[in-house]
């Protein structure tokens, strides 16, 4: 009956304490997020569409410094004054407590709709102070007072009475004169009986409003008898998941789309990049068939990076693809995240870091590593490490292509009280001495840095190869010819790669570190082969480039096309569980939000020992 939900409303208003609900503050039309690793003021920005500029006035200071774990507040996305934005993005803060019924109950959105809205919502991470975002129309009513699942289930118990007697009438008991701000609700509680009994009495009440000073007749109460019934069910978050998660679908027959700029000028040196990428695609779909996995591989070729792509997104074979691998062009990443997006197709993009589509496109995958995720991995792992080293910067003063990445690591040092000291680029000095004919070589700048006691780490602040044309023979003369033994080791840049045969043996000498989320080791067994093969293939060598863009694009077909071969539809659920092991590129995909796409995290670090050995350091995830 009407009053039992007016009483359970009531009970919740009156305060926090009955239910135990915290509520999202709404005063300011902000909600609470949790800033993760990686997370900077433009992806956060990018992700719930709204500006730096709004973030930053709701949150002083983090135009400074943003820190990982930190809770700061997020505007809501405006709608339009004049009405015209059908549908806009609301997003919750799940409080302690929630459940998905209850969200579901407080916006009178279905599970099916925010379940949609929210592909990377699960069970196991629908947790406190996790973000997800309803889609409100006209026809969705935002209640933050809405019962909870206590309430919904106490109501259930309390069926219509039944009465006993068949007169459908009660002679009124006395008359009551309303008075200002009295309802129906009220004077049927003041009185004992329920509002149907008290409208029954008063006819007038079902056409016309409760007016001050008019009279009402008092029905005499009615016995009523409680009929027992069983308590409602209120649905878990595993059970109202359950039910709306995509049906499972096998693929039986891989329809791939390889969208690539083919047609460009060679001398520019990107088109046999891209040649290159799209042959060694060519050797994984063919090992793949050869395991008994359907491809079926549509080529096409999107042009410079100023042409346009819209013919050929119109294109209908294009919207019956399974998987995307492209584009190119950070210029066209857009067009295709869109198209992408509209028609539920997997996009593959295996170049760009610095698109923004991941952040609000859930089919979309990131395989290059956005830079402040990168280095957010390589912060949290370097500190893991070498805690316990004596770590040492040095000032390359020759360049500044490192200043994010060493101001993000010390900050990380700093967060977890590691010491570490910055020195100049050091320099040898010649000094002479009265005892002595010959004049004594010192590097005081880094002998007065080094600790005897300890493992010393030196961390350059620049990736140049003029950094270390200058460092390395000074640190080499130091660690040889000084009579102090000093345990010298060296952690710099994926690029360093590049460097190998100008420096392999101080490399060596200075027991090395580089991170990197892609490496191989042309010793190995697998780069052997790999090139082998692509050598009997197309009868030329790969270019020298870091990463090799034949082993990218051979690794990139071969885990997304056997990942859709095994697991069909439920790939996203199993990303993290191939057993295949990459000829040069690392994996570890994880969703950037409940509504956004998937960006790679992976990392390792390779490890030039003392002993002339190669070893990829590979950490758990």
């Amino acid at each position: 009956m009407k009053f039992i939900k007016h009483i359970s409303l009531a009970l919740l208003l009156m305060g926090s304490s009955i239910t135990g609900w915290a509520q999202v503050p709404q005063s300011d039309n902000s909600f609470s997020h949790t800033v993760l690793r990686g997370q900077t003021l433009y992806s956060i920005s990018t992700m719930y569409g709204v500006s730096i500029d709004d973030i930053v006035a709701l949150n002083p200071g983090t135009d400074k410094q943003l820190r990982a774990g930190e809770t700061i507040r997020i505007p809501q996305q405006k709608i339009a004054s004049d009405g015209t934005v059908e549908t806009r993005l609301h997003f919750h803060t799940i409080q302690a407590g929630e459940t998905l019924y209850r969200i579901t109950q407080m916006y009178q959105v279905g599970a099916d709709v925010i379940c949609k809205a929210n592909p990377g919502l699960s069970a196991q991470n629908f947790r406190t102070g996790q973000v997800i975002v309803i889609p409100i129309t006209e026809n969705t009513v935002e209640k933050t007072d809405a019962p909870s699942e206590v309430e919904l289930a106490t109501e259930s118990q309390i069926q219509p009475e039944q009465e006993i007697g068949s007169s459908p009438a009660s002679p009124c008991r006395e008359i009551h004169k309303v008075k200002r701000k009295e309802t129906i609700f009220s004077i049927s509680r003041q009185y004992g009986i329920s509002e149907q009994e008290l409208i029954d009495a008063n006819p007038e009440l079902k056409t016309e409003s409760l007016k001050k000073g008019s009279f009402l007749c008092i029905p005499e109460k009615k016995e009523v008898v409680q009929k027992p019934v069983e308590v409602e069910h209120v649905p878990t978050n595993e059970e109202l998941i359950a039910q709306h998660q995509p049906m499972e679908k096998n693929i039986d027959f891989i329809d791939a789309a390889l969208v690539l700029p083919f047609q460009l000028d060679a001398a520019n040196g990107h088109q046999p990049l891209m040649v290159e990428y799209y042959e060694g695609f060519l050797l994984a779909v063919d090992s793949l068939k050869r395991q008994g996995v359907n491809i079926n591989l549509h080529v096409f070729d999107t042009g410079d990076r100023n042409a346009s792509v819209d013919e050929l997104l119109t294109k209908p074979e294009l919207k019956q693809m399974d998987v995307i691998f492209g584009p190119g062009h950070a210029e066209h990443v857009n067009a295709f995240s869109n198209f992408a997006k509209e028609n539920g197709i997997r996009l593959v993009v295996p170049f760009t870091s610095k698109d923004s589509d991941v952040f609000t496109n859930p089919y979309l995958y990131q395989i290059n590593t956005p830079q402040s995720y990168l280095y957010a991995q390589v912060y949290k792992l370097f500190a893991d490490q070498f805690s316990h080293y004596n770590i040492i910067f040095v000032d390359a003063a020759d360049g500044n292509d490192k200043d994010e990445y060493i101001r993000g690591l010390k900050q990380e040092l700093d967060t977890r009280a590691i010491s570490y000291q910055t020195i100049a680029m050091p320099e040898v000095v010649e000094v002479e001495e009265e005892d002595s004919k010959e004049p004594v070589i010192t590097v005081p700048i880094l002998t007065e840095a080094l600790d005897s006691t300890k493992q010393n780490i030196l961390i350059p602040t620049s990736g140049a190869n003029t950094t270390l044309v200058r460092l390395l023979p000074i640190v080499q003369l130091v660690i040889r010819t000084f009579e102090t033994p000093y345990d010298v080791h060296l952690f710099g840049y994926p690029e360093w790669q590049k460097y190998y045969n100008d420096h392999l043996q101080a490399f060596y000498e200075l027991d090395t570190y580089f991170y990197s989320s892609f490496y191989t080791n042309n010793l190995l067994p697998s780069s052997k082969r790999f090139h082998t093969l692509f050598r009997n293939m197309f009868n030329k060598e790969m270019r020298v480039a870091y990463p090799k863009y034949g082993m990218l694009g051979f690794d990139t077909a071969y885990y997304f096309l056997l990942g859709l071969s095994a697991h069909g539809s439920k790939l996203e659920d199993n990303l993290n569980t191939f057993d295949i092991v990459p000829v040069q590129t690392g994996f570890h995909f994880e969703r950037v939000n409940n509504w956004g796409g998937f960006i790679n995290k992976k990392v390792f670090f390779i490890h030039m020992t003392r002993n002339h050995e190669l070893i990829k350091m590979e950490f758990k995830q």
